[in-house]
């Protein structure tokens, strides 16, 4: 009988405790090379139809129009999850396990939170700091989430921009600047049609997980709490 190693164990283990950022690591990295793969058939057909010399795949994830595609959508999830992090401190939904507690609208005090001379052993150092350490630490998930969100948006306006101005060569026609390509129809309906998907997104799983169930997901209620359960993982 085969004994298995210590570093087995280890590896193991690691994965075990880290299998929900690696399955959607590889899940990730697996979409992003069919983006590639499909996005690059779909420009070249385009050059092909305009009576332009196609690129190799190389050109076109250094290309624009692959960087905008990868972009709008970036912002668009980092916006989703730095709204509901920060709207869930003052926001409820009753009968929601995405809600807190009804009671407890707000950002709770010292001791509900572990924070200053509440901390444990255990507790992040900063969260029994004071001051400015403690109000940034307090905050960061959404601070960096926010920071995310206004580059990868940024980004996209840039490289929309180059996107867009390349099309217009192609057509003859003069390139616009930066500022008067985010005013325009194209910049703002590639971005909202984004937005409006994540946030009905998000509205959907907050009223929809108070009437439904998934079993052992910690995104639902136990199966038999009761519809006005609130703030209550399975």
């Amino acid at each position: 009988m085969t004994t298995r190693t210590p570093m087995t164990t280890r590896t193991r283990g690691f994965l075990r405790d880290n299998g929900l950022a690696l399955a959607f690591g590889i899940g990730f990295l697996l979409a992003l090379a069919g983006q590639a793969i499909a996005g690059y058939a779909d420009f070249n057909n385009q050059l092909t139809t305009e009576g332009l010399a196609q690129v190799g795949f190389g050109e076109y994830l250094m290309s624009s129009d692959f960087a905008v595609d990868v972009t709008e959508n970036w912002q668009s999830e980092y916006l989703q999850f730095f709204l509901y992090i920060t709207a869930t401190v003052w926001l409820l939904q009753r009968g929601s396990p995405e809600s807190k507690e009804m009671h407890k609208a707000g950002t709770e005090s010292d001791q509900d939170q572990q924070a200053g001379r509440y901390a444990h052993r255990n507790s992040p150092r900063w969260a029994g700091a004071g001051g400015l350490r403690q109000g940034l630490y307090s905050r960061s998930l959404g601070l960096v989430m926010g920071t995310i969100f206004a580059l990868s948006w940024l980004a996209q306006s840039v490289s929309g921009v180059a996107a867009y101005n390349e099309e217009q060569l192609r057509q003859l026609e003069a390139p616009v600047s930066w500022s008067s390509y985010i005013g325009s129809a194209d910049f703002w309906s590639r971005t909202l049609q984004n937005w409006q998907s994540e946030l009905l997104a998000v509205a959907s799983m907050a009223i929809l997980s108070v009437y439904l169930r998934q079993r052992g997901s910690p995104e639902s209620k136990p199966v038999g709490a009761a519809h006005t359960s609130t703030g209550v993982e399975g």
